[in-house]
């Protein structure tokens, strides 16, 4: 394995543990509206992913940096041709992070009522679209022989990627009531679960089907047996919800998620942004990448920080491992 190849999994690492960590504090946030009916119940739903939010958002960070500095010519093209999706959900983000943080500064309902909303939005937004930006960069974009995106915003919009924005809507929603299903208490828990049993069902449907396309725009024998082992994981996290086994609903939950996201690196590969109608434009873990001496670097920087990072983060989850309930929030 050459360094390029060592940096297109780390990348695809880093983006895995985004979308299953960051994916259920979309789907809490999706679901605040839903699932919490008075205000301390949106407080204990809130309090759930208070002390994790951010440093899952560290992910994103890295994940971003990672390409940049390992795949200049892929961060390049995906910013200039993504730059539209791309901004809108960096500004979700930012408004969904201020809310948390200003929710809580004004003894108001009114003023509650707003950044609840700005919540629901911060987290609805980007649970759709990085679905419709990754089922594009696996689907393939038009690139020009400089290996410029050569389309418009419209040209995203097509059947597959906007499948693929259902699918990590429906599946992060799922994911996040299953999360609340085990961190809660009371009516929430009750209502959490019935939530991801009938959000879970849409998403299992739309994953298969999702699932099923990609495998027939590139997929090996190994990419159907990686498709099959989440769907069946997403199916037993079903299982386990309707038993009342949260942890494993969530645990088996987590796998698919992740499971569906390396997939779809293993479909990429050895691309990172196919070209479309022309494969001899498109970007390569070889034509993309940085010199040797700045992976070499990267490399050596990567295992030095990125076990603390699980170490700290793995602590954070540890201490906060309880569940809370109405009962928990001070009037």
């Amino acid at each position: 394995m050459t360094l390029n190849d060592l940096w297109f999994v780390a990348i695809a690492v880093l983006w895995t543990g985004y979308f299953v960590l960051e994916g259920f504090d979309f789907g809490v946030g999706i679901l605040l509206p839903v699932l919490g009916r008075t205000g301390v119940e949106r407080r204990v739903m809130i309090n759930t992913i208070g002390p994790v939010w951010d440093g899952n958002e560290v992910w994103l960070i890295t994940a971003g940096g990672a390409t940049f500095a390992a795949f200049p010519e892929w961060y390049a093209s995906l910013f200039s041709g993504f730059y539209l999706p791309l901004f809108v959900i960096l500004v979700a983000l930012i408004v969904r992070g201020v809310a948390f943080e200003y929710r809580a500064k004004r003894d108001s309902a009114r003023w509650r009522a707003g950044w609840d909303r700005a919540i629901v939005f911060g987290s609805a937004v980007p649970a759709l679209l990085w679905g419709v930006a990754f089922a594009n960069i696996v689907r393939g974009v038009p690139l020009d022989a400089r290996h410029e995106y050569a389309g418009s915003v419209l040209d995203l919009l097509n059947p597959y990627a906007i499948l693929g924005g259902l699918v990590t809507f429906t599946l992060f929603t799922a994911h996040g009531a299953m999360f609340l299903a085990l961190k809660t208490t009371g009516e929430i828990r009750r209502r959490a679960a019935g939530v991801a049993l009938r959000v879970g069902a849409a998403a299992a449907v739309l994953a298969v089907v999702f699932l099923v396309w990609t495998q027939f725009l590139g997929g090996t024998a190994a990419t159907a047996v990686l498709a099959a082992l989440a769907a069946l994981a997403f199916v037993a996290a079903l299982g386990a919800v309707w038993r009342g086994r949260e942890g494993w609903a969530f645990a088996l939950s987590a796998v698919a998620v992740g499971v569906a996201a390396v997939t779809l690196f293993v479909v990429l590969y050895p691309d990172v942004l196919p070209s479309l109608p022309d494969p001899a434009n498109s970007l390569t873990v070889v034509n993309a990448s940085a010199t040797p001496k700045t992976l070499g670097i990267m490399t050596w920087v990567a295992v030095i920080f990125l076990p603390l990072v699980v170490l700290y983060q793995s602590w954070t989850y540890w201490v906060f491992r309880r569940r809370i309930g109405v009962r928990d929030i001070p009037a």
